[in-house]
């Protein structure tokens, strides 16, 4: 399985602009520039699209863990936050809540664990992963 996506820039650094899609088309001509990426213009960032990636790769490897573990989530919410410095991604710090009534807590904490190392983006991000878990 291959998946794409494409970017364009017109002009200078601080007063160009850029755009970009995926090839799946549920992301279509998206407007970025350096203002949306490091100040705080309302628009997008690719770490902004990377936190995206992370939360929602997480949120279905800790569905499938917990799986694994005989636990049936009912709701899984992941956020992601990405710490961007110095031009380095340095951390993602992920805040999950998890609604399974009943679950054994020890399954469920064993279940994050597995996820947090074994998403496909976990493994691909370079940096710190923070984890803040919530069961309700």
């Amino acid at each position: 399985m291959k998946r794409s996506a494409n970017a364009k820039w017109q002009g200078g650094l601080k007063d160009g602009q850029g755009s970009f899609g995926v090839a799946s088309g549920a992301i279509k001509d998206v407007k970025y520039g350096f203002r949306t990426r490091f100040e705080d213009a309302p628009g997008t960032n690719p770490e902004e699209l990377i936190a995206a990636a992370h939360a929602a790769c997480f949120a279905m490897a800790f569905s499938a863990q917990l799986g694994e573990r005989g636990i049936t989530p009912e709701a899984v919410d992941a956020t992601s936050t990405i710490t961007f410095e110095n031009l380095t991604l340095t951390r993602s710090d992920l805040k999950v809540t998890l609604k399974a009534p009943g679950a054994d807590r020890a399954k469920i904490d064993e279940a994050a664990a597995a996820a947090k190392v074994g998403c496909p983006i976990s493994k691909v991000l370079k940096l710190e992963i923070g984890l803040e878990l919530t069961v309700l």
